[in-house]
């Protein structure tokens, strides 16, 4: 008898993660035998740990921080994992350890879910410019938003992102926000302000078109502060949790050989984890 296919989720710490619920739902309602495991990993022993995946019996991972850098030149990433510089996605294929970053379509396929039509919008403006930061530039300019505004507590960082994703990336300060802000028909946030335990993001949603789209990744708390001011005024929106499930999606189609769907029930479930949590 043949073992069934197991994946695992690299990070450290790894503990808080919701990935085993969201692909333990999948393999149950796909009939699917097959396994999902963490696996606390500490940087000095992630190369040799991935170099043995598939010896370890895996036949593929998730990978987390702080892990999402290091995997690029323990695998073949692909041209999203390369340009967003980070990889959240291995698998095998051809004997072959590959590498890309899902964060692009989780992000893209929850707006496209959430408020379709989104992609009209000809400006945008994202919060932050860490490694979700250059997920989501790197989704937006592939589906042809055609200037993105780039705003950074630290300018130096976005303006360094900016000229890796070129012409259409344009940074501005932190306190250029409210100027940009009534012609932006898309704000994303990729920060961790409002997170819980996190300052709070302040930013006036009454300057943004009534036609704007507001997207947020922070997850904890569901409803974020940003998120409340745009439905109070009938905005579209998109949470963390959306692009959460969405992301999960690729990952195990690779793995386990059939494409999975976000669905009403497994949102609830992962909601209710999150609000006991």
């Amino acid at each position: 008898m043949t073992k069934a296919p197991a994946a695992c989720l690299i990070g450290w710490p790894a503990a808080h993660s919701r990935s085993p619920l969201i692909h333990h739902y999948w393999l149950r309602t796909l009939g699917i035998a097959g396994g999902y495991i963490i696996e606390a990993v500490p940087p000095e022993d992630l190369r040799d740990f991935v170099l043995r995946l598939s010896l370890r019996g895996f036949v593929g991972a998730n990978v987390t921080i702080p892990h999402k850098e290091d995997v690029l030149a323990l695998s073949t990433p692909d041209a999203r994992a390369k340009a967003v510089g980070a990889a959240n996605t291995l698998w095998f294929e051809g004997g072959e350890l590959h590498s890309t970053n899902t964060d692009v379509e989780g992000f893209i396929n929850n707006l496209d879910a959430s408020a379709p039509g989104w992609d009209k919008a000809e400006e945008a403006l994202v919060l932050g410019s860490g490694g979700s930061s250059r997920a989501v530039v790197f989704g937006l300019l592939e589906r042809g938003v055609s200037r993105i505004h780039l705003a950074n507590r630290t300018i130096a960082r976005a303006e360094a992102l900016a000229k890796q994703f070129g012409p259409n990336v344009h940074p501005i300060p932190w306190d250029g926000i409210n100027d940009v802000l009534p012609r932006a028909k898309l704000l994303v946030n990729t920060t961790s302000l409002g997170m819980h335990g996190q300052p709070s993001l302040n930013v006036d949603v009454s300057r943004l078109p009534q036609t704007a789209v507001v997207a947020d990744l922070v997850y904890v708390p569901l409803i974020t502060p940003l998120l409340a001011g745009a439905q109070a005024r009938g905005l579209k929106t998109a949470d963390g949790l959306g692009m959460l499930l969405h992301q999960a999606v690729r990952g195990f189609e690779l793995w386990f050989g059939q494409r999975p769907q976000v669905t009403a029930e497994l949102r609830a479930l992962v909601e209710a984890d999150l609000t006991k949590s």
